[in-house]
């Protein structure tokens, strides 16, 4: 199984030598660099393009290397400084300093390995891994690689478009050349490569020149592990409850430290902690320290950028790890612990812990069992749902519309990916149209009810609505027409004065005098005096 931070695939290869570095490594290097976005977040980082121009100023930004790397080697007081071992804690562990520990740059050419050994029958590794921004950085330079049993981790160094370009060009470089087994002077071959692929890229435009990168790598086979280590990443090994920094940092503080100047506390907020004595990217002469170590089954190691151990002591290292059940948890736990502490920088955590195959086959065993157990459970809760689910759709109404209608549901008023838990039963013969609004509104999003009958009574409600309705509507169209005609004067209303018109026409023409029509008063022979004389 294969996990690169930032690769896109890996792939089988010899190891080489610096000079053996093909010319085409760095062309296929950039060009799985320039089609990779830039992530927002450490755990899915990939490398940003050089297209981009922001520029952060990085923490690694210094490297102080010797003219001659050689000479800094024979300054090492003793082949088991580098390691940094308690030889009282793990002293059978270590092969001699001289077949162990070469300090002299590798150019082998590839040994083929005929190894009987099979991990399936003795040993087995667990791992987990994570990678985190941080919570200072906007971008993560940091690099991993995942290829059981390789293992590694990169910490870039250079800014913005470059530290994240040499670590990935180093997880890429030390996939394609690693040994077949765990040769420590092949693995730091691999190291080694990839700082000759950075500055072949650098020096072809890939990212900026100056980038560079810590590598520390570790390749399991058994109950041995190789080492190849360079900068101030480290590995550590948790055996027996006992947490050992199996590396030595490459840096201007580990020399103080080593020269009694400082503590290890003190080195840890030291203003000078980030300038690398010893980096890929930087000295075509380059060497990698390499050793390797016996190991027992339920050893943890552990791999990590300088983010997490610059964050927290290696106590508190010791501490998360003793407590941690499986490595992933333990990867989490300590990433967290980095971040809780300030997280100023990138952090990158390995942990792989060696177990016999038979707690292995008990652990897969207890897995299978859980998982079964959880599919179970799974599926009792499914059958359950679909049984409430069913129940409720046969044993439920609702008032519903259709076709203009009101119409009769069973079942719930919802759906699920266009599937629908309703089916039509009964369209009366009232119109949405002849319902008040509100009645309407609620009927297009479905109204319960609890039965059948009780859907038909509230549908004989709505009968006894309309009818109330149209009858109030017919009252009040008669009382309209009724008012347009003028109502009979009755006896104990006041007598409506006449209009001027029927006025002139009850005086008549003075010209006729004064004298009555005989057919509207019947009395004018009577109550008109004559010429002749008075009235007797």
């Amino acid at each position: 199984m294969t996990e690169e931070k930032r690769i896109d695939s890996t792939e089988e290869g010899s190891c080489a030598s610096p000079e053996q570095t093909t010319q085409g490594l760095a062309d296929a290097f950039e060009k799985d660099f320039t089609e990779q976005p830039d992530p927002a977040s450490g755990d899915d980082a990939s490398c940003e393009t050089a297209s981009e121009t922001t520029e952060e100023p990085d923490r690694k930004d210094e490297i102080s290397q010797p003219k001659d790397t050689r000479e800094r080697a024979a300054q090492q007081s003793s082949p088991e400084d580098t390691a940094e071992i308690d030889s009282s804690a793990i002293e059978t562990r270590i092969g001699a300093p001289d077949s162990t520990m070469d300090f002299e740059p590798i150019s082998l050419e590839r040994v083929e390995t005929d190894s009987t050994y099979d991990a399936g029958t003795t040993t087995a590794l667990m791992w987990g891994a994570r990678s985190d921004v941080g919570s200072v950085r906007t971008h993560n330079e940091d690099s991993y690689l995942v290829q059981s049993p390789l293992f590694c981790v990169c910490d870039g160094m250079g800014g913005h478009a470059a530290g994240e370009v040499a670590s990935s060009i180093a997880v890429k470089t030390i996939s394609k050349t690693a040994p077949p087994s765990a040769n420590p002077a092949l693995l730091g071959s691999s190291v080694e490569a990839a700082n000759a692929a950075i500055i072949e890229a650098a020096a072809n435009g890939l990212g900026k020149p100056g980038m560079g990168c810590t590598a520390t790598a570790a390749y399991i086979e058994g109950t041995t592990v190789a080492i190849a280590h360079v900068g101030d990443s480290r590995a550590y090994l948790l055996h027996a409850g006992t947490l050992i920094r199996i590396t030595r940092d490459h840096s201007y503080v580990e020399e103080l430290i080593d020269a009694g100047q400082i503590t290890a506390d003190e080195a840890r907020v030291h203003p000078n902690r980030s300038v690398i004595t010893r980096a890929l990217g930087s000295d075509p002469a380059m060497y990698a320290d390499h050793f390797q170590l016996n190991i027992e089954m339920g050893d943890r190691l552990i791999l990590c950028s300088d983010g997490l151990s610059s964050m927290i002591p290696d106590e508190e290292i010791e501490r998360i790890s003793i407590q941690s059940d499986t490595a992933q948890i333990c990867t989490d736990n300590l990433v967290d612990a980095a971040l809780a502490h300030g997280g100023s920088d990138n952090v990158t955590v390995l942990v792989i812990d060696v177990v016999d195959d038979g707690r292995l086959r008990k652990i897969l065993r207890r897995r299978r069992r859980n998982l079964i157990i959880a599919a179970c459970s799974l599926l009792l809760t499914i059958a359950a749902a679909v049984g409430i689910a069913f129940f409720l759709v046969t044993n439920s109404t609702y008032l519903g519309s259709n076709s203009g209608k009101v119409a009769i549901y069973s079942g719930v008023p919802s759906s699920f990916m266009g599937l629908k838990f309703s089916w039509l039963q009964d369209t009366t013969s009232i119109k949405l149209e002849d319902l008040p609004e509100d009645t309407r509104a609620r009927l297009q999003g479905g109204i319960p009810q609890k039965s059948y009958d009780e859907a038909m009574d509230t549908i004989s409600k709505y009968r006894k609505q309309i009818d109330e309705e149209q009858t109030r509507q017919a009252n009040d169209a008669a009382a309209i027409r009724k008012n347009k005609n003028e109502p009979e004067p009755s006896a104990d209303s006041p007598a409506t004065p006449p209009s001027d018109d029927a006025t002139a026409e009850s005086q008549g023409d003075p010209a006729q005098g004064d004298t009555l029509d005989q057919d509207e008063s019947g009395l004018a022979g009577t109550l008109a005096p004559t010429n002749g004389g008075d009235a007797q």
